[in-house]
């Protein structure tokens, strides 16, 4: 279970809305409790996608664009992951949205996930944000849904 309040999820649904047509991206800082995730801050980030970070996952097809493809630049990540410890929380996960597409994982979605992470996706259909969903890796590498659990601020 991911737990967020309404604020991380706005934030989440305005990045994908102010993005669109485009996928946005973003970095989502938290505490873990067993298998239970809590949201402390959503971070928007730039989608940096383009041909030559495409060029870094191989038997990817570069033709795509931002608006089928996403990526966090690693000196953003370092930097996040560096304030993350500063500040006693760790990266839980990340967010993206799918432009026109449901809120599910495509496999280029499974082949660049990592284990530990929540993967919140958000759909935006015609501009606007809908559903919402996350995603983590089990055993075998494949996509289980997690619930989201929006809870009122403290």
């Amino acid at each position: 279970m991911i737990k967020l309040n309404f604020e991380h999820l706005q934030i989440i649904k305005s990045h994908g809305e102010s993005t669109y047509p485009e996928e946005c991206c973003g970095i989502i800082l938290g505490n873990i409790d067993g298998d239970r995730k809590t949201v402390v801050e959503i971070i928007p980030t730039q989608n940096a996608w383009n041909s030559e970070t495409a060029g870094e996952f191989p038997g990817e097809n570069i033709t795509y664009s931002r608006r089928r493809r996403y990526t966090i630049a690693a000196r953003e990540m370092f930097q996040v992951e560096k304030t993350a410890r500063e500040r006693n929380l760790n990266i839980i996960g990340i967010f993206h949205s799918h432009p026109d597409y449901p809120a599910t994982p495509s496999e280029f979605d499974r082949n660049c996930a990592w284990q530990e992470y929540s993967y919140i996706i958000i759909s935006v259909q015609k501009g606007e944000a809908r559903d919402i969903s996350s995603w983590v890796l089990d055993e075998n590498n494949q996509f289980q849904q997690e619930i989201v659990k929006v809870i009122e601020s403290a």
